[in-house]
C-alpha cells in the first residue's frame, strides 16, 4: 500500500471514529436533557461511565452493568433516588435509540414506556388505573384535563388510527409539522402513564418521525426539554371561564426547530398564560 493510500485510509478510520463518537454523545445529551422535564440530574458515576460509552471503552450494555451493580452495592440510605432514575432512564434511552424497530401502535407505545423505566417503576409499560390530575406552573398550578383512565386504549387506538391514513410524503413541510404537533400533542393529552409520559412521548415521536424519514435534531432536547413539556401542556389546556383556547403553536415552534433548523426563540416564560395569575392575585 502506498503513502497516500495509507493516508486516505487513516483519515476515513478517524472520520468514522469521530463521527460514532459524535453520535453517541448527542444521544446521551437527548437522553439526560430529556430527565429535566422532572428536574432529574445525572450521577458522578454515569457521567464517567458515559464518557467511556463515547469513546468506546463501554458498550450499552456495560454501561447499565456497571450502574447495576454501583447501585446494588450503595446503602438504601446512600441512594439518591433521583440520581438513579436518571441515570438508569438516560442509558435506556441511549440503547433504545439504536434500535432500527418502530411501530406506529398503541403496542409500542407501551413498549417504549416498559423498556424506558423497566429499572425503575414497578408498572414500567402499565396503563394508568386511576384518574390524576398535575400542577403546571405555566398555568399557576391549575392543570391539564388528561384522558379517563377508563378509555385510555380507546383514546389511543383512535388517535393512532387516525395518524395510519396520513400520506406525510404528499404534505408540505409545514402541513407535516402541523400534523405531527397535533399527534403528539393528543397522545401525550391521555396521559396513559403514572409517570413518564413526556419521555415516552418523546422517544415515540422521535422514532416515528426517524422512520418516516426525518432528519431530527435532537440535540435540542438537550436544552428545551422542558419548553417541550410546556408546550405540550399549552396545546391542551382551555378554560372557558376565561375564554382561553388550546394553543398549539409554541409546539409548532419546537418542531420547526427540530425539523427544519429554525432558530424560533424557545423560552416556557413565553408559554406563561397571564389570565390565570390575573385571576388568583
Amino acid at each position: 500500500m502506498g503513502e497516500k493510500e495509507l493516508d486516505s485510509s487513516v483519515n476515513e478510520y478517524e472520520e468514522e471514529y469521530k463521527s460514532s463518537n459524535y453520535i453517541k454523545q448527542l444521544q446521551w445529551d437527548m437522553a439526560i436533557g430529556l430527565q429535566e422535564v422532572d428536574n432529574l440530574k445525572p450521577s458522578k458515576y454515569l457521567e464517567k461511565l458515559l464518557e467511556e460509552n463515547v469513546e468506546g471503552n463501554l458498550t450499552i450494555k456495560e454501561v447499565e452493568k456497571e450502574l447495576k451493580e454501583y447501585y446494588i452495592e450503595k446503602e438504601k440510605n446512600e441512594i439518591n433516588h433521583n440520581e438513579l432514575e436518571c441515570d438508569f432512564v438516560s442509558a435506556r434511552i441511549v440503547e433504545l435509540s439504536n434500535e432500527d424497530k418502530f411501530e406506529l401502535s398503541v403496542d409500542y407505545l407501551k413498549y417504549v414506556h416498559k423498556f424506558l423505566f423497566q429499572d425503575v417503576y414497578e408498572f414500567a409499560g402499565e396503563f394508568r388505573k386511576i384518574d390524576f390530575s398535575k400542577h403546571e406552573k405555566i398555568l399557576n398550578n391549575d392543570s391539564v384535563a388528561y384522558g379517563d383512565c377508563n378509555t385510555l386504549i380507546e383514546s389511543l387506538e383512535y388517535d393512532i388510527s387516525l395518524e395510519k391514513e396520513k400520506n406525510y410524503k404528499e404534505m408540505s413541510i409545514v402541513e407535516v409539522i402541523n400534523n405531527i404537533a397535533k399527534f403528539s400533542s393528543n397522545i401525550w393529552q391521555v396521559h396513559p402513564f403514572r409517570e413518564g409520559n413526556t419521555r415516552t412521548t418523546a422517544l415515540f415521536i422521535e422514532k416515528y418521525l426517524i422512520s418516516l424519514g426525518y432528519n431530527v435534531d435532537t440535540n435540542l432536547f438537550k436544552y428545551k426539554s422542558v419548553y417541550f413539556r410546556n408546550a405540550l401542556v399549552r396545546s391542551n389546556y382551555f378554560n372557558n371561564y376565561l375564554n382561553i383556547k388550546e394553543d398549539s403553536s409554541y409546539l409548532v415552534k419546537f418542531y420547526e426547530n427540530l425539523l427544519l433548523g429554525k432558530n424560533n426563540n424557545l423560552h416556557s416564560k413565553d408559554l406563561i398564560i397571564e389570565e390565570l395569575f390575573d385571576k388568583k392575585n
